[in-house]
């Protein structure tokens, strides 16, 4: 009786290649129940709140009120006429959460430590509260007959909105903004985190707050980006 070369070569290779793939099944088997005992890591989880912080766009989590005192002066014919205008604006402070990257957004596993490093602060334009506008003129006869008048409007209102936002822009209100969206941006990466049952802290910085003489473990972190890969 003749015997099949192929034939033996493919019952020798089905003998060696069914042991491997019940070992691989096992392995698989194992794996799974593993990692759903186990439950997402801390990088799916920051990379899924990342990718949902970044389609909101832009974000306020800090507004306050400001109220300016301008006043504009214009002469004709040798005669002079002052307008001062006192008028309050809202002004938000907005981040713009597109901006932020998987290289912004670092995993520091010897700590469990999540660390953001957030946009910069953006103001929005002042939102003037009409009702609140004062206006207290001198030299009525000159505004009467000239344009002077509106020049002093246009004049007024252009010194106000750029001093309510000098004032937006201070030091103190700048630092009440900032601490406010440390605080907003930790809390959506905490809030996941913690839902999950993961014990990790989340730190937020600007970019002016890593290097020079701050002392962090950013560059000991490991961006999301390098993760992923």
């Amino acid at each position: 009786m003749t015997t099949n070369p192929v034939r033996n070569w493919s019952i020798r290779l089905a003998a060696i290649a069914v042991p491997i793939i019940f070992i691989l099944m096992i392995w698989w088997a194992v794996d799974g129940i593993r990692s759903w005992r186990e439950g997402p890591s801390p990088e799916t989880i920051a990379s899924a709140s990342l990718t949902g912080i970044r389609e909101q766009n832009r974000l306020s989590a800090f507004a306050a009120n400001y109220a300016a005192v301008v006043t504009s002066e214009q002469q004709r014919f040798g005669l002079s006429a002052k307008k001062t205008l006192i008028m309050q604006g809202l002004v938000r402070y907005e981040v713009d959460m597109a901006k932020l990257t998987e290289d912004d957004v670092r995993w520091d596993a010897s700590t469990s430590t999540l660390r953001v490093k957030i946009p910069a602060i953006e103001t929005a334009p002042p939102q003037i509260d009409l009702n609140s506008i004062q206006e207290y003129g001198e030299n009525g006869l000159l505004r009467a007959f000239t344009n002077v008048d509106d020049r002093l409007d246009d004049a007024n209102r252009a010194k106000g909105q750029a001093e309510l936002v000098r004032q937006a822009n201070g030091p103190v209100p700048m630092k009440l903004a900032r601490d406010a969206f440390k605080r907003a941006i930790a809390h959506n990466f905490q809030v996941p985190l913690r839902a999950v049952g993961l014990d990790a802290k989340v730190e937020t910085y600007f970019a002016d707050e890593l290097g020079g003489n701050v002392t962090t473990r950013w560059d000991e972190s490991t961006p999301l980006n390098e993760i992923v890969k």
